[in-house]
């Protein structure tokens, strides 16, 4: 059976790729975000993982908690320090942010937004609260706000198998890992794979899986688009109506 990506960049596949092995693992995602459009755990979900999903917006939230109910879904967001913060949701979804840079960026560009006052942790605590022995993967995507996010980090406690982390400014091919790249390769990651959006690290614990992350997604990860599946299985109810209905007319 064909593994059905969900993710926005095939981020689920590589990840699959190095982690099929591991039964029943777990992730954390900041900025989760919708818990199937462009999901980057939903596919693991499905095959019996859970993990953390960090998300500030209402919307979101609700719909983690109703559709991920193994998960453990935190309405908050992750920063360097804890406290409150401003986060402006966008009218494009996928574009909420904290960074007030960003927020300027898409005022500038006629995009219109709310800010909502939420409640913001560092990831070291929540995984002090929340996390098992092992965090498989760790995803990072908050639109600008990583450093943030990277600063509230023990990477020295806890050590996640593989981290993705997106590295280019919002909604631009501008990389911006300089800003905090630094803190990662500092306590023993390695970087193992970019896809043009995100950047790949490996624990050097687990420096075997580097060379599962060498080459981008292909045929041989025998995986098919979310959007394609649905558009197939439509094609198929359609196929099957219009069968039925011509068995009953040519019954009539």
């Amino acid at each position: 059976m064909s593994f059905v990506s969900y993710a926005q960049n095939f981020e689920d596949v590589m990840l699959w790729r190095a982690l099929k092995h591991v039964e029943n693992g777990f992730y954390i995602d900041v900025g989760a975000n919708d818990p199937t459009i462009d999901s980057v755990t939903k596919a693991f979900y499905e095959r019996g993982w859970h993990g953390i999903n960090i998300e500030p917006l209402p919307s979101h939230h609700r719909d983690l908690a109703e559709e991920r109910p193994r998960d453990i879904n935190l309405q908050c967001a992750a920063g360097s320090a804890n406290g409150e913060i401003e986060v402006w949701e966008c009218d494009v979804r996928g574009w909420a942010t904290a960074s007030a840079n960003v927020v300027a960026q898409h005022t500038a560009n006629g995009h219109t937004g709310a800010f909502h006052k939420v409640p913001v942790s560092r990831l070291a605590d929540i995984c002090a609260h929340h996390a098992p022995g092992e965090i498989h993967f760790l995803k990072i995507d908050v639109e600008g706000f990583e450093k943030s996010v990277i600063d509230g980090m023990d990477f020295l406690r806890f050590r996640p198998w593989i981290l993705v982390i997106e590295a280019t400014r919002p909604n631009s091919t501008e990389e911006i890992h300089d800003e905090w790249e630094s803190g990662i390769l500092s306590v023993g990651y390695f970087l193992a794979y970019t896809d043009g959006l995100n950047r790949f690290y490996i624990a050097q614990e687990c420096s075997e899986l580097l060379n599962s992350l060498r080459y981008p997604p292909n045929v041989f990860d025998n995986f098919i688009r979310s959007e394609q599946l649905n558009s197939e299985l439509r094609a198929q109810q359609a196929e099957t109506k219009a069968q039925q209905a011509e068995t009953k007319a040519q019954q009539a």
